[in-house]
């Protein structure tokens, strides 16, 4: 699994004009899922991303981890997007749909995040807090 963690003040996903999810202050995850992911990696890496120590502490550094802020996830399957080769990219590095939507799901149970709607073609608003942005991999 792969995600592009990016720290928020706010972030909102809409589906055909409609908002089917938002946050206040937290992270915005874009999570991919490439062949061979498992529960395992779902679950290493929502630990993960719920310990990350990302957010400002009394002192101004990075130094506490979600604790009660938000977390939206959002299905990214271009994440495994591959353009080492020409300028179109190759998602055959991508988990088809029926491997990654248990996963995504699973994924956003274990780290308790908010979801956009997987598969769908989604208008995603985010105002970046920082700005902070990590890419994880589980493997």
């Amino acid at each position: 699994m792969r995600a592009l963690v990016q720290r928020v003040s706010r972030a909102s996903v809409d589906v055909d004009g409609e908002r089917v999810a938002e946050i206040g202050p937290g992270l915005l995850i874009l999570l991919g899922v490439t062949h061979g992911d498992t529960l395992a990696e779902a679950q290493w890496l929502a630990d993960k991303i719920r310990a990350l120590r990302v957010f400002s502490d009394a002192e101004g550094r990075m130094n506490e981890p979600l604790g009660e802020r938000e977390l939206l996830c959002v299905s990214q399957f271009t994440l495994y997007g591959d353009v080492r080769r020409g300028n179109r990219p190759s998602y055959v590095a991508a988990a088809p749909p029926d491997v990654a939507e248990p996963l995504y799901d699973r994924f956003c149970e274990l780290s308790g995040a908010a979801r956009g709607v997987f598969g769908a073609h989604m208008s995603v608003e985010l105002v970046n807090d920082g700005p902070v942005t990590l890419m994880l991999e589980s493997r």
